[in-house]
């Protein structure tokens, strides 16, 4: 895993939103996240959560688990998540193959660019965030957090 990785989750409950740090250091497949996720959160099952992971200033994801659902994930930059294993997992988990000769470099967005908009922030909005120059993924999980209510516990964790 990248040396300077943070990943937590936050689950949506009857008070509002309640985090907690995830160790993602052992995951090996897909199914690794959701079983981190779950234990850190003490899930139930049919509670919705949030993934949110930022490495270095090179990329984030998000991945919304609720109940038997498919998971779903936003990953804010193909490109840039060849530098480790958790990066290549996030982007097998968003369906895409990066391209390791560096083709179409620039920044490039994949997988369900919807998975906040019932929450309150589109895929336009999701997309605009991360594309913009100069701005980095943990000031983008910044803003996402404070629309979607969950802004201090992101701080608590940090």
């Amino acid at each position: 895993m990248a040396s300077n990785t943070f990943s937590a989750a936050f689950v949506r409950t009857s008070d509002g939103w309640s985090g907690a740090e995830v160790d993602l250091s052992d995951a090996e497949i897909v199914d690794d996240l959701g079983d981190a996720v779950t234990e850190a959160l003490g899930l139930a099952g049919d509670e919705l959560a949030l993934l949110c992971v930022e490495v270095e200033d090179e990329w984030f994801a998000i991945v919304r688990y609720r109940d038997e659902d498919e998971p779903r994930v936003f990953l804010s930059d193909v490109h840039a998540v060849l530098s480790d294993s958790l990066g290549e997992l996030f982007a097998e988990f968003a369906g895409v193959a990066p391209d390791k000769e560096g083709n179409g470099l620039g920044v490039r967005p994949a997988g369900d660019f919807e998975l906040l908009s019932d929450l309150g922030v589109s895929s336009e909005e999701l997309l605009e965030l991360s594309m913009e120059e100069g701005v980095l993924p943990a000031d983008i999980l910044s803003v996402i957090a404070e629309r979607l209510s969950f802004a201090d516990e992101l701080d608590r964790l940090r």
